[in-house]
């Protein structure tokens, strides 16, 4: 046997992940940035691929041994160069936070000015929150959502635009359940001289499922995670137009990072095989479906909806119409003991804090990996209205986790 033949067992972690199987498969997931990835996907990601150093890129690397990862990485290249229409795309990001500041680094310089949608308002950390490093290298000025329709107005973002003139424009959010057409953003960014970086993250999969716009061909660059609506191994992309490929690769090796995560990428080019099957279509689809059947549920229980609906895979519920006193703190604790998982979120200008919150965000793409269609939804609904009213009754939250479970064995995530 192999050294070290006297290791004892790790029963401690493996149980640990038993554990979490059950969570998973016993529960409905309905985190928007989560999913169910494929077993093709893990087995690629637990693979001897973790053994091998890879710094650099395909041909061009620092390390012996990498004939066969460099045919790995490069058709994780080629698949998602064809997937979404690119000249160039880089797959080493570890995570969809990293693409995002390699292409800065790509594109910008330090202190140059930088136009995002606010965090508050649906934006992400790396869309220059003052805590994260974007916000610390780059001067960001935000728009936001407008007060009425809860939407971003592109007449904001233009106004801004010719204010402040920045060197970048950034549209993509993380809580806003809204399509968004590129178009418009690259109008403005050529009027005032400006780059347009497009945060695909959370749409990735709606994208290439044709449910939503490509931004590809407006975009100078585009980011992404390969999870969440895409299916894949958590991680991040960068695609980019051709003038900006050295730049791009350059910023992730080895501006932001070191060696490449090569199993990750193998993760990755086999959820780009997945979302070039004809059946994706659908499933982007139905994912959308799904979305707006649970938002209409939940909108005839009493709550209100941020910006009134949504178009993608996501809502943000503002909780205050149901029940007043109700957190999203709470809210997201009392539906974990119910089997029920999604996160507390705040709403546009939300009185309560980031940690406590107004509102929730329930996403659909788990529950649509496991065939869950428009008539589950519903059920969906009832139960997390029901566990809301009877928060303070623990039969009544035992009673409700046992129809979850039996809700999702209907509905296997893996079998």
């Amino acid at each position: 046997m192999p050294f070290p033949s006297d290791a004892t067992p790790d029963t401690e972690v493996f149980r640990l992940i038993d554990e979490e199987l059950q969570r998973q498969v016993t529960g409905l997931q309905l985190i928007a940035s989560e999913n169910f990835t494929s077993p093709a996907v893990m087995k690629a990601v637990g693979s001897v691929l973790t053994n091998k150093y890879a710094e650099g890129y395909p041909g061009k690397r620092y390390y012996g041994g990498n004939m066969v990862v460099d045919e790995i990485e490069a058709l994780a290249i080629q698949r998602v160069k064809a997937l979404f229409g690119a000249d160039h795309a880089n797959v080493q990001p570890h995570s969809g936070a990293n693409a995002n500041m390699c292409a800065y680094q790509a594109i910008i310089e330090p202190g140059d000015t930088v136009l995002g949608l606010s965090l508050d308002h649906g934006g992400h950390l790396t869309h220059g929150s003052p805590v994260n490093a974007s916000g610390k290298l780059y001067r960001f000025v935000a728009y936001k959502v407008t007060p009425g329709d809860e939407r971003i107005d592109m007449d904001q973002v233009r106004d801004l635009a010719l204010e402040h003139r920045p060197k970048l424009i950034v549209a993509g959010t993380t809580a806003y359940t809204r399509r968004i057409d590129p178009e418009p953003f690259k109008a403005i960014a050529d009027e005032v001289g400006a780059l347009f970086l497009f945060d695909a993250a959370h749409i990735a999969g709606l994208i290439a499922g044709g449910q939503h716009p490509n931004p590809v061909p407006y975009a100078d660059i585009v980011t992404f995670t390969t999870h969440k609506t895409l299916r894949g191994p958590r991680g991040g992309c960068i695609l980019a137009k051709a003038e900006h490929a050295a730049a791009v690769d350059k910023a992730v090796f080895p501006g932001w990072q070191g060696g490449p995560l090569e199993h990750v990428i193998a993760g990755k080019a086999v959820a780009f095989f997945e979302a070039a099957q004809p059946s994706f279509k659908q499933y982007a689809a139905q994912i959308v479906a799904n979305a707006a059947a649970l938002a209409e549920a939940l909108v005839q229980e009493g709550f209100r909806l941020v910006s009134g609906g949504t178009d993608n895979h996501m809502m943000v519920v503002d909780l205050r119409p149901f029940d007043a006193d109700l957190t999203g703190k709470e809210a997201q604790a009392v539906l974990d003991l119910a089997g029920i998982t999604l996160n507390k979120n705040s709403i546009p200008d939300d009185p309560r804090s980031p940690f406590v919150t107004s509102g929730v965000r329930i996403g659909t793409p788990a529950v649509t990996t496991q065939g869950m269609g428009q008539a589950e939804m519903a059920q969906v609904a009832a139960l997390i209205v029901r566990v809301l009213r009877e928060r303070t009754d623990q039969a009544a939250i035992a009673a409700a986790r046992a129809e979850v479970a039996t809700l999702c064995a209907r509905f296997p995530a893996y079998g």
